[in-house]
């Protein structure tokens, strides 16, 4: 059985004081919860690990540098987050992707440097608006699949989160059949290159307005391991909803 995840991203929202979001979800957290990741900005990463304390929800970055150490004013490296505690790191968030100009051969490099740290890398792909309503959306998918996942890609490593790029932030969601057909090509195309055995034990998220109301609709699909949420994640009467739906999908 694939592992479920569901993952909040917080992006660059919070202080110290909205780990008090974190501390209510410790008590609404239902007695089967799935995996759980909060990604919290930077500053915030050992006080969240702390605030989470052994309750199983895990903390991680929002992006990593692909170096261990060097001059790289204003970075973070992977090794620097795993000693905050956290477990995880997105990378290839399309927000990374666009206004960093971050390309699937950094995505690679940033993957392969969780990995050494020995965190999880959330790696992101999705269609712009304009691959979209081309009917680009596979062709697009494939390429970052093939451009972004490095070659020694796990279960145990790796957890895919596909983000329509149109859908985040806007409050547009796909049909369930669109995001069915994207999920079972990403698995097709996992499995193909990795095996059956790693291909499809790996996590595959959505994301991209997942709200309460229509969570587990999206979780109905057979390949949508979870979720990848963004402001829904930053409230704990928010976000327990769409953890509750996933524990019952």
């Amino acid at each position: 059985m694939r592992r479920k995840l569901a993952a909040g991203n917080w992006k660059m929202n919070g202080t110290a004081a909205n780990l008090a979001e974190l501390e209510a979800l410790k008590s609404l957290m239902p007695v089967d919860a799935p995996d759980v990741l909060i990604c919290p900005p930077a500053p915030l990463l050992f006080r969240a690990h702390e605030v989470a304390g052994d309750t199983g929800i895990q903390i991680g970055a929002q992006d990593c540098h692909n170096h261990e150490s060097g001059a790289f004013t204003g970075d973070i490296s992977a090794t620097m987050i795993a000693d905050t505690g956290a477990t995880h790191v997105i990378v290839g968030h399309s927000e990374r992707r666009e206004a960093y100009e971050e390309h699937d051969s950094d995505i690679r490099k940033k993957a392969k440097a969780a990995w050494a740290a020995g965190l999880t890398a959330v790696i992101c792909i999705g269609e712009s608006g304009d691959d979209h309503e081309a009917n680009n959306t596979l062709e697009i998918i494939a390429g970052q699949l093939a451009g972004s996942l490095p070659d020694a890609t796990s279960a145990t490593n790796t957890v895919i989160a596909y983000e329509p790029i149109w859908a985040i932030g806007t409050g547009k969601v796909p049909t369930l059949e669109q995001i069915v057909q994207v999920h079972d090509f990403i698995r097709a195309k996992i499995i193909t290159r990795f095996g059956a055995e790693i291909g499809d034990m790996i996590p595959l998220l959505y994301g991209g307005s997942v709200k309460p109301d229509n969570a587990a609709t999206i979780f109905e699909a057979e390949n949508v391991d979870g979720a990848l949420v963004g402001g829904a994640s930053l409230k704990a009467a928010d976000f327990a909803p769409i953890i509750e739906a996933l524990a019952a999908s």
